[in-house]
């Protein structure tokens, strides 16, 4: 028996319950004005024909990076000029990063969801800022925060009188340089009613493992994102790239694009077979 979140609406859509579940997608940074085109063209399609909700996602400030020489995105300004054009041209919700409080105002007639990055999930004035727009918060939770600990994230937005939190699950820290999905943090998470995200790109990560960048494991993302459906959730988050080899960011984990239809097929597959008596 599946151990899930209340029903509720999301973006105009039902989440929760048997709902099947909603997909977050995009690059992970803002390369160019035509890549983001390219890349919501096909995702758009691709949710349209199979009936997934999607929300469009890609960075305009990459700030955790490994190395000060990384590239970062084009920054707030450009960012809202695109995601802007994105939102309005596909018709899609729209979600970005914010690292800073000062991001949140200039963001908010734009974005539809502020996602608040791993590394500062407990960043309560951050947290705070987002919520108190009216918009949706998506929080991932820090490779460092164990699973229980996730209810003080909800409990901060509730603070502000708001009920759109989302939590996303990407993996936890193991040892140096390695992170390790746990299957056991899905029904902890849903004990305390949040609805939950599972990111199977960055679960797939090796933090560090080349040198001055983040390496990883990019042939098991279909296998830990078929695990995470397998045991009930609300939405997958995932990055997508045409040519992932020469991305410019996060170039092992993202998925490639044109194998994120066959992907997303078998993963509604396995979420309705587990929610559907």
């Amino acid at each position: 028996m599946l151990n899930q979140v209340t029903e509720r609406e999301f973006l105009g859509k039902k989440i929760g319950g048997n709902n099947p579940f909603f997909l977050i997608a995009g690059p992970c940074v803002m390369e160019s004005k035509e890549l983001l085109e390219e890349v919501a063209t096909q995702m758009v399609d691709i949710c349209g024909n199979l009936g997934i909700q999607y929300i469009f996602k890609s960075s305009f400030d990459k700030a955790n990076r490994s190395s000060i020489h990384s590239y970062r995105g084009p920054g707030l300004e450009q960012g809202i000029e695109w995601l802007h054009h994105i939102k309005e041209k596909f018709k899609v919700p729209v979600l970005t990063d914010i690292h800073e409080t000062i991001q949140v105002d200039p963001l908010k007639e734009v974005i539809d969801v502020y996602q608040i990055p791993a590394f500062l999930c407990r960043q309560t004035d951050l947290i705070a800022k987002a919520a108190s727009t009216g918009k949706w918060v998506n929080v991932k939770k820090g490779q460092f925060l164990s699973p229980d600990d996730t209810r003080h994230v909800k409990s901060k937005i509730q603070e502000t009188g708001s009920e759109k939190y989302l939590v996303t699950e990407r993996g936890t820290t193991f040892g140096y340089g390695n992170l390790v999905f746990d299957l056991r943090a899905i029904p902890m998470i849903h004990k305390h009613d949040i609805p939950l995200i599972f990111d199977g790109t960055h679960s797939a990560q090796l933090p560090g493992a080349q040198g001055n960048i983040t390496g990883g494991l990019r042939e098991f993302i279909p296998h830990l994102m078929s695990g995470a459906v397998s045991v009930g959730i609300e939405g997958l988050f995932m990055e997508v790239h045409p040519n992932p080899e020469k991305a410019l960011s996060d170039a092992t984990t993202q998925y490639p694009l044109d194998q994120a239809k066959a992907l997303l097929q078998k993963l509604l597959k396995i979420d309705r077979t587990v929610k559907v008596d």
